[in-house]
């Protein structure tokens, strides 16, 4: 597979984009190196990210939860990570109804994900004694199909340098059954991504939610902690924009 090389201006920092090939449980990611001179290595299966910073976004869509998804990723041992999600129309909608709004909407589902817990009582974990002590958290990822995708998706620039430092590497790949995965690669020096610190994650459709499903999961400590956030329904006539970044990467015969 041919690599091509480009350079990404950061929020404070060299925060650099790199491409992987992302394993069933992200664990098997293949990353490249990163130049001195501060050039990044790209495969062509790259999802070129924005900024959760530079977002403009609308009203949020009001579910019978509320505005928000407050909920843990966990596995039988415990809980990985809480995470708050809700999703949102383009900016300058005062009210996202999917049943009013116009066709070709797009959809923007955010995911704040605190490794541990999020540190409210109230929410998510709460002040119970099953949170897991995250000492290193490597990716958020979806476990079903991106169904809708437009292929623009991202995190939060600045939140990736507070959560894990000036080297951090987030890498935003989709997987071969077309769901997405975003890896963290803190670098040298010690920080990792960790307990109680927060990073948001974004993807952009053309589909609303059609409820919280079980389809979000964290890679924490060597482990993954599955739960619920907000997914959209089945639409025959919507397409996944990871079909074709795969086929884009697929090796040519």
């Amino acid at each position: 597979m041919s690599t091509r090389r480009f350079a990404t201006a950061l929020v404070g920092a060299s925060l650099l984009v790199l491409a992987a090939c992302g394993g069933e449980n992200g664990d098997t990611a293949e990353r490249e190196v990163a130049t001195t001179d501060g050039e990044a290595a790209a495969l062509p299966d790259a999802i070129d990210p924005g900024d959760f910073g530079e977002l403009e976004l609308g009203a949020k869509i009001v579910g019978p939860q509320g505005p928000e998804v407050k909920t843990s990723l966990s596995n039988e041992a415990g809980i990985l990570a809480d995470i708050t999600s809700y999703v949102a129309c383009p900016a300058g909608m005062e009210q996202c109804d999917p049943a009013s709004a116009p066709e070709g909407t797009v959809y923007t589902y955010v995911h704040t994900v605190y490794p541990g817990e999020d540190m409210d009582p109230a929410t998510g974990a709460g002040d119970g004694p099953d949170d897991i002590d995250v000492e290193m958290a490597t990716a958020f990822k979806m476990i079903a199909p991106a169904l809708g995708f437009t292929g623009n998706a991202g995190f939060s620039k600045a939140g990736a340098v507070a959560a894990a430092g000036d080297s951090v590497q987030v890498v935003i790949t989709c997987d071969d059954t077309g769901a997405l995965i975003w890896t963290v690669n803190a670098g040298d020096g010690g920080n990792q991504w960790e307990d109680a610190e927060p990073l948001t994650f974004y993807w952009q459709l053309t589909l609303p939610p059609a409820g919280p499903a079980p389809h979000y999961e964290i890679r924490a400590n060597g482990v993954s902690g599955t739960g619920n956030g907000p997914y959209p329904g089945v639409d025959p006539g919507a397409t996944n924009a990871c079909a074709a970044i795969n086929a884009q990467a697929a090796p040519q015969s």
